[in-house]
């Protein structure tokens, strides 16, 4: 093999080497951008759920803290009930936290690495 041969070769291969981390480089780009898209347009589908979730959840609160509070003749009582409900689902909630944690990484990971 002549010195020119090699010398070819190797220019050769340090074009491909260049393609390849020209083509890697715009292969990760495209990939962040995916997960970066697909972990937006899942927080505000999250966001708008629960915006009207909770706005659904106050609505119904005060509509029972009404029924309660004329079925026992003391709407202080209604949300006093209603109030004390919350204040078991939110100790529940921060219980079992960790529970919650298993689900939620999961799904993130689901999108992440797919």
């Amino acid at each position: 093999m002549s010195f020119e041969e090699m010398k070819k070769d190797l220019m050769e291969a340090d074009t491909d080497i260049r393609s390849y981390l020209e083509n890697s480089e715009e292969y990760i780009r495209l990939k962040i951008f995916k997960v970066l898209m697909g972990l937006i347009t899942s927080g505000a589908q999250f966001m708008l759920v629960g915006a009207l979730a909770l706005l659904a959840l106050f609505i119904l609160s005060f509509a029972a803290s009404f029924a309660i509070g004329e079925a026992l003749e003391s709407t202080y009582y209604g949300f006093i009930i209603i109030g004390s409900a919350y204040v078991v689902v939110a100790t529940l909630c921060y219980v079992f936290r960790e529970r919650l944690n298993g689900p939620l990484l999961r799904k993130f990971s689901k999108q992440y690495f797919d």
